[in-house]
């Protein structure tokens, strides 16, 4: 979150990216977080974060979908590399949300594989609906919060370490307005303003 603010405020520390960051990595790797983000062009994870080599391991899919490849991924950064953290990073103005949104409004689906995009996405909007959301913003946190949500109750490896104490889980939404990624949930972290969930 710090990274964040230098990166709104135009003063990225652009840290870890020289060559004896390089031949340190050679190595082997820890990362401080795993960030399962949108493959979005306008969402660059480690600029956003203003993180260097090393410092993020990262997950991109177009809307933060998963499948077991994706939740595979997750369980080798936390299980097998120690990562203490899990991000999961939607954004403003979403395309697979907006799609899964079109789909929903106009029972219309988009062509070929993209149709997997809006299967996968439409659930979420479906229980922000029935929450009483109306908003594109509405729809793209509680997505977030549901894909959070999916990572716990399908990952054994990453609700052991939650239980333990050795890891949380964060969800936020970037806002390509100005810059901020705003936590909206999560497991096993105080953060201000940000009710955690219990972790049963």
């Amino acid at each position: 979150m710090a990274g964040n603010r230098r990166f709104m405020d135009e003063d990225s520390a652009h840290p870890n990216q020289d060559r004896g960051r390089r031949e340190l990595l050679t190595g082997g790797q820890r990362p401080n977080a795993v960030v399962l983000a949108c493959s979005d062009s306008r969402v660059p994870v480690e600029i956003v974060f203003d993180q260097g080599l090393g410092d993020l391991f990262v997950i991109r899919t177009a809307g933060e979908i998963t499948d077991l490849s994706v939740l595979a991924s997750l369980e080798f950064a936390v299980v097998s590399l120690g990562v203490p953290l899990v991000v999961v990073l939607g954004h403003e103005s979403c395309g697979a949300v907006a799609a899964a949104q079109t789909a929903l409004a106009t029972g219309s689906m988009p062509p070929g594989f993209q149709r997997v995009l809006v299967e996968k996405v439409t659930p979420s909007l479906l229980a922000a609906r029935s929450q009483g959301a109306d908003t594109g913003e509405d729809f793209e946190k509680h997505h977030v919060v549901e894909i959070a949500n999916h990572i716990v109750d399908r990952s054994p490896g990453i609700m052991e370490r939650l239980r333990e104490g050795l890891c949380g889980v964060v969800g936020m939404r970037y806002r390509l307005s100005d810059g901020l990624a705003e936590p909206v949930a999560s497991y096993g972290l105080d953060i201000d303003g940000v009710p955690a969930t219990e972790v049963h």
